[in-house]
């Protein structure tokens, strides 16, 4: 196609995102997952690491962009449950989990499995805790107050990655909740230990972008534009 407005051609890329998104939206519902990996994957401006731009003008195209793309994937059917665009923050962890958690089964209870950015953890346990009223140690005084804790089949697991020179140079596992036993009684059946590894290439977004959205180690030619990837990825 020539001689068409770009804005043109972003309305109806907008238009046909709301309705898949809709149809989505009517569609995905009641899963039942065992498990679930969530990831955030970035993109980088390309002309940095050619020269072309100052480190300076990229973070501030970065920063404005949010180019953050959050995921979450049930490793075993392979279905992507939620693709979010946003920074890297607390609120926009517990988004992604909450469109989670609306799209899983009532009392569907999976084991989770994420990187170790803090925000998942608050996220997690809003949704799967109960209140639990600790018991007395003392005859007199006020009753201890009520504490939110996570209900005893909450399985929650990190894989954590160090970092040196923008390389990694390990990684170890966390169990955030749960016990490790459990964790790998639920692994076992699919023969798996813990990992991240299904979200992390990244190869379930569509063939087109994956040049886009990737790991951190690739790059993409233009400055990247939260609006544009939202109403791109809808379509997805």
């Amino acid at each position: 196609m020539f001689e068409v407005d770009p804005n043109t051609v972003l309305q109806w890329l907008g238009e046909a995102a709301e309705q898949l998104r809709t149809f989505t939206i009517y569609f995905l519902c009641d899963v039942h997952a065992q498990q679930l990996q969530l990831d955030e994957l970035y993109a980088v401006i390309r002309a940095l690491k050619a020269g072309e731009l100052s480190e300076e003008d990229a973070i501030e195209r970065l920063e404005g962009a949010r180019p953050w793309v959050w995921t979450a994937i049930d490793p075993v059917s392979k279905l992507l449950l939620a693709i979010e665009v946003g920074p890297r923050t607390v609120a926009m962890a517990q988004r992604v989990v909450h469109q989670v958690v609306g799209i899983l089964a009532p009392g569907c209870v999976p084991a989770w499995f994420s990187d170790g950015f803090k925000g998942y953890l608050p996220a997690i346990l809003g949704h799967f805790g109960v209140w639990t009223q600790p018991e007395r140690r003392q005859d007199q005084g006020p009753r201890p107050k009520p504490r939110w804790l996570p209900l005893p089949q909450l399985l929650y697991a990190q894989v954590v990655k160090q970092y040196r020179r923008k390389r990694v140079v390990g990684v170890h596992h966390r169990v955030v909740f749960g016990t490790l036993e459990a964790i790998e009684h639920v692994l076992a059946a699919c023969g798996w230990k813990i990992n991240t590894s299904f979200i992390e290439g990244s190869c379930w977004i569509p063939g087109s972008w994956i040049y886009n959205v990737v790991r951190p180690d690739f790059y993409v030619p233009y400055p990247p534009c939260s609006r544009y990837f939202s109403r791109a990825l809808g379509m997805s």
